[in-house]
């Protein structure tokens, strides 16, 4: 069996790969490595929140009934991002924090992400550890009597979130108009609340989840309807984030994409301008664009590199004391403000440098030159054994020595599905697509 950890948790098809019985010994596992007490000390708290999804509902009841069997009280915060509950774990001096959620998955699916004390994601050492406990049901306490944990809901939690990130918002949005594709998912009332409060005007679409429709045609992975509402309404810039909101891609005034990589551009020459950018350094993972490193290179600004994952960008921002990093995709994360990627955090920043500035997103975006990029995705059936086929590593060699300096190549597991992602970058987009289409033959042949 291999590890049930991905690069954000444990994902799979609700109750099928995901059931309740599983989710109950996650709980109970994470609560026997994150939250063992020594005996008479007080006991040990939870935080559990959710995004939307009609099988969040079940889920939570089976994690809450894992950790309260284990000894640990809940706090139940009910649908809220993945930035808030980890924010919370630490507001509430929780041992842990258990987000119900698969992100920008399809509705099917589902997922469990856990933090640890101080909101943290969990290094894999700690995920190891509790995949042991999940397969040795001995290494779970069970309490009796009066330490069976107990459960209440939180009634300040979001007012909590949308304060801390009010602290974070640089400049007030006043004479802003956005408009918010919200995924039908975690944010779509705390996120609008959040943007009004700094005085944007806001335009919500895809803000009515009703269990199933949550990133159904819609939010960061489904730009279309945002592109079209952006020019309908004609406002300054569009911000879609994810189901659970850890994530934030834009649109500006024209309905062109502003991405991951171009947001960190942005935010690091503005937290440079600001003395904000430690170590004057931006952390990135492999997946981002040439054009943001040539970008970076050309305002002197070090950018280092970490694999895919925002827990690897989290891991590495806080190794080297850095203040901004993030993904192509849309995390980023400022650990000034917030342990994890925080989509409604990032537009509030990408807003105020609008605001601060007087300029247009795409003027600040048009710092960064994207390189064209082809991205395929290959399923297969042993997705490790794949990648690293001496038939496959002589492809990507091959292609690698045509592109020489004016590209590159990257080809890597899915860390959440037998996919094998094959990337190629270059300066013209049919000599991408032709490398990628070869590549992508030759890992399907294997």
């Amino acid at each position: 069996m291999g590890r049930m950890f991905g690069t954000d948790g444990v994902r799979g098809l609700a109750n099928a790969e995901l059931s309740a019985e599983l989710a109950l010994r996650i709980a109970g596992a994470a609560a026997s490595v994150l939250a063992l007490t020594e005996r008479g000390a007080p006991r040990p708290t939870a935080v559990v929140g959710r995004d939307p999804r009609a099988s969040g509902e079940m889920l939570e009841a089976a994690v809450t009934a894992g950790l309260t069997a284990a000894g640990v009280d809940v706090i139940s915060v009910g649908v809220l991002p993945t930035p808030a509950v980890a924010f919370l774990t630490d507001a509430y001096d929780a041992a842990l924090g258990v987000m119900i959620s698969a992100s920008h998955n399809p509705m099917p699916d589902n997922g469990i992400k856990i933090f640890a004390a101080g909101g943290h994601k969990l290094d894999d050492e700690s995920e190891d550890r509790i995949e042991a406990a999940i397969a040795d049901h001995d290494l779970i306490p069970r309490p009796t009597g009066a330490g069976i944990g107990r459960v209440r809901t939180a009634t300040d939690a979001a007012e909590r979130y949308l304060a801390n990130l009010a602290r974070a918002t640089t400049h007030r949005l006043d004479g802003l108009t956005v408009v918010v594709d919200c995924a039908n998912g975690a944010a779509s009332t705390v996120g609008p609340e959040a943007y009004r409060a700094a005085g944007a005007r806001v335009i919500t679409i895809d803000a009515d989840p009703d269990g199933l429709n949550i990133n159904d045609g819609c939010g960061s992975t489904h730009l279309e309807n945002l592109q079209a509402a952006v020019l309908a309404h004609g406002a300054d810039l569009g911000i879609a984030h994810d189901g659970d909101a850890d994530r934030c891609l834009a649109v500006d005034a024209t309905g062109a994409v502003v991405d991951g990589d171009a947001i960190m551009t942005v935010l690091a020459l503005a937290m440079r301008e600001s003395g904000e950018l430690a170590q004057n350094t931006l952390v990135a993972t492999v997946m981002s664009n040439l054009g943001l490193h040539i970008a970076m290179r050309e305002a002197g600004i070090a950018v280092r590199t970490t694999a895919v994952g925002d827990r690897y960008v989290l891991e590495e921002l806080r190794n080297g004391s850095f203040s901004l990093g993030g993904e192509q995709s849309g995390h980023v994360v400022l650990p000034g403000f917030g342990t994890t990627g925080d989509g409604v955090l990032t537009a509030l920043r990408l807003m105020g440098r609008m605001a601060e500035t007087g300029r247009s997103l795409r003027e600040l975006a048009a710092v960064m030159r994207t390189l064209p990029q082809v991205l395929v995705n290959v399923q297969v059936t042993d997705k490790a054994a794949v990648a690293t086929a001496p038939a496959v590593l002589e492809a990507v060699a091959e292609a690698e020595a045509m592109l020489g300096a004016d590209g590159r190549v990257l080809l890597r597991p899915s860390g959440t599905e037998q996919l094998v992602r094959v990337m190629v970058e270059a300066t013209e987009i049919e000599i991408a697509q032709k490398l990628a289409d070869g590549l992508a033959d030759r890992v399907a042949s294997v």
